[in-house]
């Protein structure tokens, strides 16, 4: 049984019988679930994933001091830290991550303050623009498992997926920067003999081609160790996760490149055909660079469609 499950069903069995008996009255104003850092948040644990940052818990998220004050917070916090320290063979308090705790009491708005720098979730242009998607992709991650004031869901539905615009801006900079690196430059740096700069192109595209794809999908990109899987689960162009990995996981030779050279440019056209399908894009050809501009050209707002091409990337 994977970390999310475990998570709903600590709060079913211990959390929401300990929150009725201890506290009933604060119950309408909570929230209970599981989200943020930690593969178990995303879906992505397994038994290798147990040897560090794993227990049974959840997050029990609280409104401001105005309906919950400190002590009676405190009062909550010293509630969670009395719940059985072993559930379903697996033992509490060993939790111990970089950045702080992941499971017990939280303020609704200091997670995501903490998380995307604003408290309520409403986020301006600026703040779509430089908010790390990974970021994004923790606040939303997970599963509620209660909210009372619906306060927690809303604000996670306000940030469910990017701007239009800010998505066209995104993909803009990505369509361009894979045509600089995989269209134009992979194939100079392997005539200048520098099959290590061919690499760094071969990197770059891949990581340029995988956001865009994450963009083309509406979804949000995790952070990079669990890109590939959350990659292979997308509705849209997720086998192209496979030659992404072919073209990280295999040298420069010169068996290789013309291969190499061919995914690429297979993938741009496959990338291409989703574009024209969303009508982002009103080039006709095989260039991204060119579907770059086109798509920035599509932005609505005309300060941020003026903005460098690269400036959200």
């Amino acid at each position: 049984m994977q970390g999310l499950e475990i998570a709903g069903r600590f709060f079913a069995e211990c959390g929401r019988p300990m929150l009725e008996a201890g506290f009933p009255a604060l119950l309408p104003h909570l929230a209970a679930g599981l989200l943020g850092a930690g593969s178990e948040c995303f879906g992505y644990d397994d038994a290798v994933s147990r040897d560090h940052d794993f227990e049974p818990g959840f997050c029990l998220f609280l409104p401001g001091e105005d309906r919950i004050d400190r002590r009676t917070a405190f009062a909550l916090e010293r509630a969670y830290a009395r719940l059985p320290k072993e559930f379903m063979g697996l033992r509490r308090g060993g939790l111990a991550p970089v950045g702080g705790p992941r499971h017990g009491v939280f303020r609704t708005a200091d997670f995501f303050a903490a998380h995307l720098g604003a408290p309520d979730g409403v986020l301006d242009l600026d703040g779509w623009l430089r908010v790390p998607e990974h970021a994004l992709a923790e606040a939303v991650n997970g599963a509620v498992f209660y909210d009372g004031p619906g306060e927690l869901t809303d604000i996670r539905a306000r940030l469910a997926r990017y701007p239009e615009d800010v998505r066209r801006k995104k993909l803009a900079g990505e369509l361009l920067l894979m045509g600089q690196s995989g269209q134009y430059n992979y194939r100079r740096c392997l005539a200048h003999g520098e099959t290590g700069a061919a690499q760094l192109a071969v990197c770059e595209f891949v990581r340029s081609a995988m956001h865009a794809v994450f963009l083309l999908n509406r979804r949000y990109q995790p952070y990079y160790k669990w890109s590939f899987r959350a990659m292979r689960e997308l509705p849209l162009l997720a086998a192209e996760a496979d030659s992404l990995e072919f073209l990280l996981s295999t040298d420069n030779s010169p068996e290789n490149a013309e291969e190499k050279s061919y995914a690429m440019e297979d993938l741009a056209v496959r990338v291409i055909g989703v574009l024209q399908e969303q009508e982002l894009s009103r080039a006709v050809c095989g260039d991204l660079e060119r579907h770059a501009y086109s798509v920035n050209d599509s932005i609505a707002d005309p300060g941020l469609r003026n903005l460098h091409v690269l400036s959200a990337v």
